[in-house]
């Protein structure tokens, strides 16, 4: 066997040792060695390297049958830590991520709207210098930095190839944060890693075919297969929110008509509801709404209705067992959650599909992206890349 194929192995099986302790806590190296089918050598060659570089530490003894103790073994949450990042069109929020997916330090931010990606990196870049300070955290543990966006991205490059909500085209986001901090930079859809923080911390935990929808300024979904984020030929699966439901309807921000989003996201909503009087904010036209202001109960029913549909049309394109409702329509206005569940299962789910799957609302609340994107580059760290 050729040398690069000997550590590229040795690589895979550090990995999957590694990513067992993750997932399971408390283990023996027998118990490792069985599950992975490697011999207890390696297994506890593998182990005494993990151990030795701080990951892991070991716990109790345990009976593994007559006469036979095994000592437990347990990762060090601590031990790796990483800096999570959403960016949105008018606020970044950063955290400090460790192993377990709980936050140690975080922050959240305005941003302009026509904030330059320098501005906005150099802004990032001061933040989570003063963050990790604030937060007394040993730098030398942090492996990197996870970033979630709205958008197109190429995430093997760490490029925004094209994102409407932040009006950015072709920027090499990773490359140029780690210009400015050092640090190894991962990048991808906002949707992907929230719903890969569901599924690794939050409420897709078990799930094998997971469904995530993002109802905020934007509208799009991220699938979960079997613990995998799919993602398509250009990581642009899901983009659900540019689908054309009327060639005739609203002029959209992408520059088409009839844009599934344009009658979901706040952007759209507000804009129409300024149209009858000034409106500032989701939560002000939602109040109109409980008033009993019949154009906002109108707005508000013709949203429902879309997300729904969306809903139905999801769930018969893919066939989940869970599906999330999630984004910043969910967050700023909870009550939406058991209108849209009631609608769907009263009038939109295809009958045959219907208790096929589980609702459920996001687990790490408004945390979602934040500690997806750590988890990414947690995972990016370790893998065999």
């Amino acid at each position: 066997m050729k040398k690069h194929d000997q550590d590229y192995l040795k690589k895979q099986n550090r990995k999957l040792v590694f990513d067992i302790l993750k997932e399971h806590h408390r283990i023996s190296r027998v118990a490792i060695a069985k599950r992975t089918g490697m011999s207890p050598t390696t297994v506890g060659r593998i182990v005494a390297e993990l151990i030795e570089e701080g990951y892991l530490v070991e716990s109790e003894q345990v009976s593994e049958g007559p006469g036979r103790k095994s000592t437990l073994l347990d990762v060090v949450n601590t031990s790796v830590l990483s800096i999570g990042i959403e960016l949105d069109r008018d606020h970044m929020k950063l955290g400090v991520i460790d192993m377990n997916g709980h936050v140690l330090g975080e922050g959240q931010f305005e941003r302009a709207p026509d904030d330059s990606p320098t501005k906005t990196l150099m802004t990032i870049s001061e933040v989570m210098e003063d963050l990790i300070e604030r937060s007394g955290i040993d730098r030398s543990r942090i492996v990197g930095i996870g970033v979630g966006l709205p958008g197109i991205i190429d995430y093997k490059q760490g490029v925004v190839g094209y994102s409407v909500q932040l009006g950015w085209k072709n920027v090499r986001l990773a490359e140029q944060l780690k210009q400015l901090t050092g640090f190894n930079v991962a990048v991808d859809n906002e949707l992907k890693v929230r719903a890969l923080g569901e599924h690794l911390k939050g409420a897709a935990i078990g799930s094998k075919r997971t469904a995530l929808l993002g109802f905020g300024h934007g509208v799009g979904s991220a699938l979960i297969l079997e613990g995998e984020i799919y993602r398509g030929e250009w990581n642009s699966a899901g983009e659900i929110g540019h689908t054309t439901v009327d060639p005739d309807g609203i002029l959209c921000e992408c520059g088409k008509f009839g844009c599934l989003q344009t009658y979901i996201n706040i952007g759209s909503l507000l804009t129409e509801a300024n149209r009858i009087r000034p409106v500032a904010s989701v939560e002000e036209l939602f109040a109109a709404r409980e008033a009993n202001e019949q154009w906002a109960v109108g707005l508000f029913e013709r949203a429902l209705t879309y997300i729904a549909v969306t809903v139905n049309n999801i769930v018969c394109m893919y066939n989940p067992d869970s599906v999330i409702l999630s984004g910043e329509l969910m967050d700023k206005l909870p009550g939406l959650y058991d209108e849209i569940v009631e609608l769907c299962q009263s009038r939109f789910i295809w009958e045959p599909l219907r208790g096929s799957f589980t609702f459920s609302r996001s687990g790490l609340e408004g945390r979602g992206v934040m500690i997806g994107s750590g988890l990414l580059a947690q995972d990016r760290f370790f893998s065999l890349d």
